[in-house]
C-alpha cells in the first residue's frame, strides 16, 4: 500500500506491537547495555549516513592536541552541563564546565523581563570565566544551550513561530528553513551558541502532552523537515556552516519518544527495532545527514531500558553504525532515571554513550565529584571519557567557538534590530497563514467580507499566550499576558486592524454578550497552554465535563448568527459537538505571536475575494471518537473523521454534516484496571518520601530519613512488596507520585475504586491517612482505622471508592500522587498490588458516592 504523503510505503503488518520484552525482532545484544558488548551486530536497515559535515584533519589535529594537555578534572568538567539557576560565574571559573543551559522559565537574574542585553551579559560573564585559566587551568570556551523550539521563546519580544504541529500542516520545507534561520539569528543576538531543536518525534498517540512538538505522524515529513531546520540553524553546503548567524543544533529525543505506550510522557516504547527505525528514527536520518552536531537522549525507555543508559542504541547504532561523530547530551536529569543511578551518580550513562550530563539541579557538584572518582577508579574507562571529550571539543572547534570573539563582541550582539524584527515576523505570519487547516465551511461562509459587523468571542480571541501554547516565555506557557509579548499580535488584533481599515465594525466579547447583533461571530477557543507531561491526557474529548465553549457556540447559533470556530490546540481532539455547532471550523494549532496571519486568510475584500487561500493540510489524523487512540494513517483499521492530509480550500464545496455523533462511549468499556504498583511503581510513578517540602526518590531497595523508612520486602516473590515504618511523629509521607500530573478522569467515570493489599504490623495510634493529591490545596484524604484494627498482622485487600476523594474537590484531571500515606510514630505496614479497578466502587470497603 502506498501513502501519497509518505517517503516510503509502510506495510500495516509492520506495526503490530508486542509487549514482550524478549521480542524476537530485537537482537539479544540490543537488550543489553553491558559495556563489554561493543561489537554488536546492527541490522542492515540502520543506514550508514552520508553526513554533510565531513571529518577534517585539521580539526582532528587541534582536538587531539587540546585533549592531550587536559587533566582528568578538566575532562570531566567538559561533560557536566549545569543550569544557570544553580551555578555562579565563580563556579564556572573554578570548574570550567563544558556547557550550561537555561531551562524553560529560567532567565538572567530570574527576571522574566530580562532584556537581550541582560542575556548577553550572562553569556559574556560565563564565557570569560570559562576561558580564565587562573583556577582550573583551562581556556576552553563554554557554550550555552537553550530550548528555542518555536523561535527564541524564552526571551521577551522574540518572534514566536507556530509550534511544530502547525508547521507540519504547511508541507513547506523551504519555509521551515527560513524559520530556522530567523530563530538562529535571534538566539545569536542574546549571545547563546546552541539550541535544543529540532524535536523529531513521530507521535503515534495524541494523548501525549508533547504532540505539538511533532511535525506529523508521517515520518517522511519529519525526515524532510529535520534536514531543512538543521540547515537553517547551522548552515548548508551552499552558504557554509557556522557563520555569524548560525547556532549549533540538536536533534532530539533519541529515540522513540513519540511511540510510548498510551502516550505516557517518559514512558516505554514497545516497537520492534525495525519499527523504531522506520517510524521513529527518520528525523535522525534527515537531521544527522544535514550535519546536526548534537543528539539529545530521550527520557523514554525501549522495552523497559532507559535510553540514557542504552549502549546499543546510543553507541552501536547512533555512533558506530550511523556514523554520528558529534556528542550526545542528556535531557533534564535523565541520567538519574537509569536503573541503579541517581542525579548525583550515573557511570552507566557515560559508559552507554552519553557524553554530556544535563544535571539541572544543585546535584551538579556531587555528579562532578562522583564522575571524577569513577574515572579514576576505572569504573568509567578513561578511553570512554576521552571519546566523550573529543566529541565535545570537535563540535566546539567546528562551530568556531575557539576563534569567535566573546559574546558581547559578536555581530548580532551589537544589533538592536534582530530580536522580533519585521522580517522575522513576516516569516512567522506567513507560517500562520500556511498552517491553518479548514475542516468545515458549510454554505461557503468563508471568506468573510471585512466590511461586515463582527463579534469576536472566546477566551482565545485576544490572548497571545493561549495562541502560543507551552514553551512560551515560561516552561508551561502559563502566567503570561499580552503585555509580555512585545510586538506580538493576538488573533483579535489582526482581525480588528483589517476590519476597521475596510470600514467594518468589530466588538470583542469573550462571553459572547454583544451590544449590537453582528453579521457574523468568530469564536476563538481551545486548549490552555501546557508542556511535556502536564499535557498528557487519557482521552481526546475536548473540554470533558465542562463544555463552556460548546455552550457559547450553541448560544450564538441559536440566535441565528453565522459562526466561525477557530480552534487552538496542540493536537487533534474530539470536537464533534463543536463542529456541529459551527458553520465553519478552522484548526489553527498554536500559531504563536503573529495572529494577523489568521485575518489574512479568513477576510475578503468587498468583492468577496480573499488575498490568501487555505493551503494547510492535516499533519495528523483527526479522531472520530474520544477513545480512538492510537490513530495513524498506517493502521490496518483506519477510520478517522478526517484523514491525514485533509483540508479544504476556497474552491472546495464539501459540506460537513451537522449531525456528527456526539455520543461518548462509556468509560468502563475502555478501562478496567490501572496498575499503580506491582512489584515496583509503574512508570511514570515512583516511590518517594515527602517531608520538609522536599521529595526524596527511592532509587534502590531502601530509602530512609530520621522520620520514616521505606524498604522492599517479600510477600509472594522476592521484593514484590514495600514495608513502611514511621519512626517519629513528625509529618512524613510515603507516596507513589510522578513529576507530571496524570489524567485519571476515566477511572473516576468508570466507577473505580482504589484497591491495595496491606498488612498492619504495628500501630501505636489507630490512624493512618490515605491521600490522593492533585497539587497545592487540591488533595483528598480518607482515614484508615477500623479496617486495619480488625485484621492486624495479616494481609487484607482494601478498596476505597474514588468518589470519596472527588467529593472533597480532588481534580482527577491532574493527579500528581494517586496514593500517599501518613501515620504516627511506631506504625509499620506492608503494601503490595496497588491499582485502580473499574466498576468496583459499589462494593468497595469504603464507599462514599451516595453521601
Amino acid at each position: 500500500m502506498k501513502f501519497s504523503l509518505s517517503y516510503f510505503a509502510i506495510p500495516a503488518a509492520l506495526f503490530t506491537l508486542s509487549a514482550c520484552s524478549d521480542n524476537p525482532a530485537i537482537p539479544s545484544s540490543a537488550k543489553s547495555s553491558d559495556n563489554s558488548q561493543s561489537a554488536t551486530q546492527v541490522p542492515d536497515f540502520w543506514p550508514v549516513l552520508d553526513i554533510a559535515i565531513k571529518t577534517d584533519a585539521g580539526v582532528e589535529k587541534q582536538v587531539a592536541e587540546l585533549l592531550a594537555k587536559m587533566t582528568i578534572e578538566q575532562k570531566v568538567a567538559q561533560t557536566i552541563q549545569p543550569e544557570i539557576r544553580d551555578i555562579t560565574v565563580e563556579d564556572m571559573r573554578q570548574y570550567g564546565f563544558g556547557s550550561f543551559l537555561n531551562g524553560g522559565g529560567a532567565f538572567p537574574d530570574n527576571n522574566k523581563h530580562a532584556t537581550p542585553q541582560d542575556w548577553i551579559a550572562v553569556a559574556q560573564a560565563m564565557y570569560l570565566a570559562s576561558v580564565d585559566d587562573s583556577l582550573d587551568g583551562s581556556k576552553i570556551p563554554t557554550m550555552w544551550g537553550t530550548d528555542a523550539v518555536h523561535g527564541h521563546n524564552n526571551v521577551i519580544g522574540a518572534t514566536l513561530f507556530p509550534h511544530n504541529i502547525g508547521l507540519g500542516a504547511m508541507h513547506n520545507p523551504a519555509l521551515i528553513k527560513e524559520i530556522a534561520k530567523a530563530t538562529a539569528a535571534e538566539v545569536m543576538a542574546t549571545g547563546i551558541d546552541w539550541v535544543f531543536a529540532p524535536t523529531v518525534a513521530t507521535v503515534q498517540d495524541d494523548r501525549w502532552g508533547r504532540t505539538y512538538e511533532s511535525y506529523s505522524e508521517d515520518p517522511a515529513i519529519i525526515r524532510q523537515y529535520s534536514q531543512a531546520i538543521v540547515e537553517g540553524l547551522q548552515g548548508d553546503p551552499q552558504s557554509g556552516y557556522f557563520k555569524d548567524d548560525n547556532v549549533i543544533s540538536t536533534v532530539k529525543h533519541f529515540v522513540g519518544d513519540g511511540g510510548t505506550v498510551k502516550g505516557d510522557d517518559q514512558g516505554d516504547n514497545l516497537s520492534t527495532e525495525q519499527q523504531l527505525f522506520e517510524l521513529h528514527a527518520q528525523g535522525y536520518v534527515g537531521g544527522l545527514s544535514a550535519g546536526a552536531q548534537v543528539v539529545m537522549a530521550s527520557f523514554n525507555s525501549w522495552h523497559g531500558e532507559k535510553l540514557h543508559g542504552h549502549q546499543y542504541l546510543l553507541t552501536d547504532v547512533l555512533k558506530k553504525r550511523m556514523g554520528f561523530d558529534g556528542f550526545v547530551v542528556g535531557d533534564w536529569n535523565g541520567h538519574g532515571q537509569v536503573l541503579g543511578c541517581s542525579n548525583e551518580s550515573c557511570p552507566q550513562a557515560m559508559n552507554a554513550g552519553l557524553d554530556v550530563y544535563m544535571v539541572a539541579t544543585p546535584a551538579w557538584k556531587p555528579l562532578y565529584e562522583n564522575t571524577l572518582a569513577q574515572v579514576k577508579s576505572g569504573e568509567i574507562p578513561l578511553a570512554r571519557l576521552d571519546d566523550a571529550v573529543t566529541r565535545i571539543l570537535r563540535v566546539k572547534v567546528r562551530a568556531g567557538l575557539f576563534t569567535k570573539p566573546a559574546p558581547s563582541e559578536r555581530k548580532y550582539a551589537n544589533l538592536n534590530n534582530v530580536i522580533g524584527n519585521d522580517a522575522h515576523r513576516a516569516v512567522a505570519r506567513q507560517a500562520v497563514r500556511e498552517s491553518l487547516v479548514l475542516l468545515k465551511n458549510n454554505g461557503q461562509l468563508l471568506p468573510l467580507k471585512a466590511t461586515q459587523a463582527f463579534l469576536l468571542a472566546g477566551d482565545g480571541a485576544d490572548n497571545i499566550g493561549k495562541q502560543s501554547g507551552g514553551w512560551t516565555i515560561t516552561w508551561q506557557g502559563t502566567g503570561n499576558n499580552n503585555d509580555d509579548f512585545l510586538g506580538g499580535h493576538s488573533i483579535y488584533d489582526g482581525i480588528k486592524s483589517r476590519v476597521e481599515a475596510a470600514g467594518g465594525s468589530i466588538e470583542l466579547a469573550v462571553n459572547g454578550e454583544y451590544q449590537q447583533k453582528p453579521d457574523v461571530a468568530i469564536v476563538v477557543f481551545g486548549e490552555e497552554p501546557y508542556a511535556e507531561g502536564n499535557g498528557d491526557i487519557d482521552n481526546l474529548e475536548y473540554q470533558r465535563g465542562n463544555k463552556t465553549d460548546l455552550a457559547l457556540l450553541r448560544k450564538l447559533s441559536a440566535q441565528g448568527i453565522p459562526t466561525v470556530a477557530i480552534f487552538l490546540s496542540g493536537r487533534p481532539l474530539w470536537v464533534n459537538p463543536e463542529l456541529n455547532a459551527s458553520d465553519a471550523f478552522i484548526a489553527a494549532w498554536l500559531p504563536g505571536s503573529e495572529g494577523q496571519g489568521v485575518a489574512d486568510v479568513i477576510l475578503a475584500d468587498d468583492s468577496g475575494k480573499a488575498e490568501f487561500d487555505f493551503i494547510g493540510r492535516l499533519p495528523f489524523s483527526w479522531p472520530t471518537t474520544p477513545t480512538q487512540t492510537p490513530l495513524n494513517f498506517y493502521d490496518a483499521d483506519y477510520q478517522p473523521l478526517f484523514k491525514l492530509g485533509y483540508g479544504l480550500s476556497y474552491n472546495s464545496h464539501a459540506e460537513l454534516s451537522n449531525e456528527l455523533s456526539e455520543v461518548v462511549e462509556k468509560t468502563e468499556q475502555n478501562i478496567q484496571t490501572k496498575v499503580l504498583f506491582e512489584r515496583s511503581a509503574i512508570t511514570p510513578l515512583y516511590v518517594a518520601i515527602n517531608e520538609d517540602n522536599q521529595t526524596l526518590r527511592m532509587n534502590s531497595n531502601s530509602l530512609m530519613t530520621p522520620n520514616i523508612k521505606v524498604r522492599t520486602t517479600d510477600r509472594t516473590v522476592q521484593e514484590d512488596a514495600l514495608q513502611i515504618t514511621w519512626l517519629t511523629d513528625q509529618v512524613s509521607k510515603f507516596s507513589l507520585q510522578s513529576d507530571f500530573p496524570d489524567d485519571l478522569r476515566s477511572s473516576l467515570e468508570a466507577n473505580s475504586s482504589l484497591q491495595f493489599d496491606i498488612k498492619l504490623n504495628s500501630l501505636s495510634e489507630p490512624q493512618i491517612e490515605l491521600l490522593i493529591e492533585c497539587g497545592d490545596a487540591c488533595n483528598g484524604r480518607v482515614v484508615l482505622k477500623e479496617q486495619l484494627e480488625n485484621q492486624q498482622s495479616s494481609w487484607q485487600t482494601m478498596s476505597i471508592d474514588l468518589g470519596c476523594f472527588a467529593q472533597q474537590g480532588v481534580d482527577f484531571s491532574k493527579i500528581y500522587s494517586p496514593f500517599a500515606l501518613t501515620a504516627n510514630k511506631d506504625t509499620q505496614i506492608e503494601l503490595s498490588n496497588i491499582r485502580l479497578v473499574a466498576n468496583s466502587a459499589d462494593v468497595a470497603t469504603i464507599q462514599c458516592a451516595a453521601n
